[in-house]
């Protein structure tokens, strides 16, 4: 659409920011692909409740009764039990280190802009672009020597190193959208500098400490590569990687299809509650940390 002012043509911006077909087609593909995933789910944990000759004869069939023995199989059979242990340890362990480590770095690096902080900052950048199967011999030989395989607290130093600088990168975009006049007020009443970070600046970041501290939470608990190849005992199995054992468990004793879905919704369903209850909160903190 266009107008004249003062003899010369202007098109009008489209309020959208683009052409609207495009972006109904863009909406409509997105939505397509999240009723797929949700129905995708919704499979799963029917068919966790049926038995594997129900499966086998009408995969896309409801169950006729609650087979809920599917569970117990899963959870006693497969190890289950200890691995959803080790699973949530390492998991929460390592999201709030990480993220106790990352917070203060990236409030220094984001307040105090030298050549020396610029630099950090890129430097961690940097670890960003580092593929993990590039480094996964290395620390399997460092780990090794320091006798901390098939170990879970050598597997949470893998995960606080290999996830601080995506943590360090976030935090430091969301401490850089508060506002510097607290600090400045807070210097002029004499509070040090390690006192407005922990009684001012870091309750006003606790969107973005919760957004980190879930990411990494998510991230941790369904890691499979460095779990699966620093692991080698079963006692000291992740969910994850419990489900590949059971998987291969049941190859050589016969599928039980309805005990494999009921594994998968062991490794899948609690993190999903986790992200459905604080999901709005992720967006809101991504949003803000990655646009400053």
């Amino acid at each position: 659409m266009t107008t004249n002012v003062k003899g010369r043509t202007r098109r009008r911006q489209n309020p959208l920011g683009g052409d609207s077909v495009g972006r109904s087609i863009g909406v409509g593909a997105v939505w397509l692909f999240v009723v797929g995933i949700v129905a995708l789910l919704v499979w799963v944990l029917v068919q966790s409740f049926r038995d594997t000759r129900a499966i086998l004869q009408e995969p896309w069939g409801l169950p006729t009764s609650l087979e809920f023995g599917n569970y117990v199989t899963a959870w006693n059979d497969s190890g289950f039990a200890q691995a959803a242990w080790n699973s949530t340890w390492t998991a929460v362990v390592s999201a709030v280190l990480i993220v106790a480590v990352s917070a203060p770095a990236a409030y220094w690096l984001s307040r105090y802009e030298t050549w020396i902080t610029n630099s950090l900052t890129m430097y961690f950048v940097l670890g960003l672009g580092v593929p993990l199967q590039v480094v996964l011999i290395p620390l399997f030989v460092m780990l090794n020597y320091a006798g901390l395989t098939n170990n879970l607290g050598g597997l949470v130093l893998v995960y606080v190193g290999t996830s601080i600088p995506f943590t360090l990168f976030l935090l430091t975009g969301f401490f850089r959208s508060l506002p510097k006049e607290l600090e400045e007020a807070a210097a002029i009443d004499g509070v040090s500098a390690s006192r407005t970070f922990f009684t001012i600046m870091l309750p006003l970041a606790k969107g973005g400490i919760l957004t980190a501290f879930v990411l990494q939470l998510i991230a941790h608990w369904n890691e499979t590569l460095l779990a699966m190849t620093l692991l080698q005992s079963t006692r000291n199995y992740t969910l994850p990687v419990a489900l590949i054992a059971f998987v291969q468990q049941q190859t050589y004793s016969g599928a039980d299809w309805g005990g494999l879905f009921a594994g998968l919704v062991i490794v899948i369903f609690p993190m999903l509650v986790v992200y459905l209850w604080l999901g709005r909160n992720l967006s809101e903190g991504l949003t803000l940390g990655m646009g400053k």
